[in-house]
């Protein structure tokens, strides 16, 4: 029996990606299969609206190492999780939707936010994110392309 055709867009580990809807064009971002939902960094989590229509306003830094082209973003609290970090801690975190592009192609995704600022990538995509027709290649880098050079100079991580 042949299944339907393959509709898998190959990516690497790490990829430039972008959050059109909190302009954002460009933030470098880890993909982990290992991780269940996508995280960003955030600072200055401030819960706002109201108990029937919760929200939430925080700032995202994109570059590492600086505070350039800082966005403050508010949006909906879609849900709260309690998430176990790399290090083994389980924290409380607010979970938003976001719509990200990658090589090319926009999702939803359910995206917590936390601080990452010790962490080498701003953004990390998890398999929720990825099951929507990615396949993680863990040999390559930046399938999708680069940043402009302009743009690499101000991430100043990895």
């Amino acid at each position: 029996m042949v299944g339907p055709p393959h509709s898998n867009t190959i990516t690497g580990w790490r990829e430039w990606v972008s959050l059109p809807g909190v302009d954002v064009p460009w933030i470098k971002a880890k993909l982990d299969t290992g991780a269940r939902t996508s995280s960003l960094h955030a600072f200055d989590i401030e819960e706002i609206g109201t108990a029937g229509a919760p929200a939430v306003r925080f700032g995202v830094h994109p570059w590492q190492n600086t505070d350039l082209d800082a966005v403050v973003v508010e949006c909906p609290i879609h849900d709260r999780r309690s998430v176990r970090s790399s290090s083994g801690h389980i924290e409380e975190r607010i979970v938003v939707l976001m719509q990200l592009v990658l090589l090319g192609r926009s999702v939803t995704a359910e995206v917590t936010l936390t601080n990452r600022d010790v962490m080498g990538f701003r953004m990390l995509i998890g398999r929720e994110a990825l099951r929507q027709g990615f396949v993680v290649d863990s040999a390559r880098s930046f399938l999708g392309g680069r940043a402009p050079k302009r743009i690499r100079r101000r991430n100043r991580g990895r």
